[in-house]
């Protein structure tokens, strides 16, 4: 790879940065160490720039490399998101409650039990703090559409909380 298509890539990157991080904050949960993904989806990102049509949509390229490598690592463990994530091992130095912990570890559960878009979405909007647009993009969606599937992700959302604390 030159140097000049290198620097364009951090150029387009630099932008972007913040938010990749916080969408592999919260789509590493349970698998590896965000640091992990956000360094393994950049990686992948620049071995491959060259062939990105659309520089403009960087972000979205980026977000679904993540989710690629993310859905390797699940097959290779052969196992759903069992153990305690980066987000919880953060709360454990915070002062967060016990219960505080338990909550977030089953809303994670559960938010893998929704479908793929409805998941994404979820993850993107609610948790990382995208915006309609870019979770829109990201899906190849419209914002219309988008917001329908959040409203709908968040409704079978609390139905699986609500059913969960029905079996308690």
């Amino acid at each position: 790879m030159s140097r000049e298509v290198h620097e364009e890539f951090m150029k387009h990157y630099e932008a972007i940065h913040m938010p990749l991080v916080r969408y592999c904050d919260s789509r590493s949960y349970g698998l590896m160490d965000t640091e992990d993904l956000v360094q393994e989806t950049v990686l992948r990102t620049l071995e491959g720039y060259e062939s990105i049509r659309e520089q403009s949509r960087l972000l979205s390229y980026m977000i679904g490399m993540a989710n690629n490598i993310c859905r390797n690592v699940q097959r290779s463990l052969g196992r759903q998101r069992k153990h305690l994530g980066e987000v919880g091992r953060r709360l454990y130095i915070s002062p967060a409650q016990p219960d505080q912990i338990t909550e977030i570890e089953l809303l994670y559960e559960k938010i893998s039990e929704l479908g793929n878009d409805e998941r994404e979405a979820i993850l993107m909007f609610e948790v990382s703090g995208f915006a309609i647009k870019e979770v829109a993009e990201a899906l190849d969606r419209s914002e219309g559409a988008t917001k329908t599937l959040l409203s709908r992700a968040r409704g079978k959302l609390r139905s699986l909380m609500i059913s969960n604390f029905e079996q308690v």
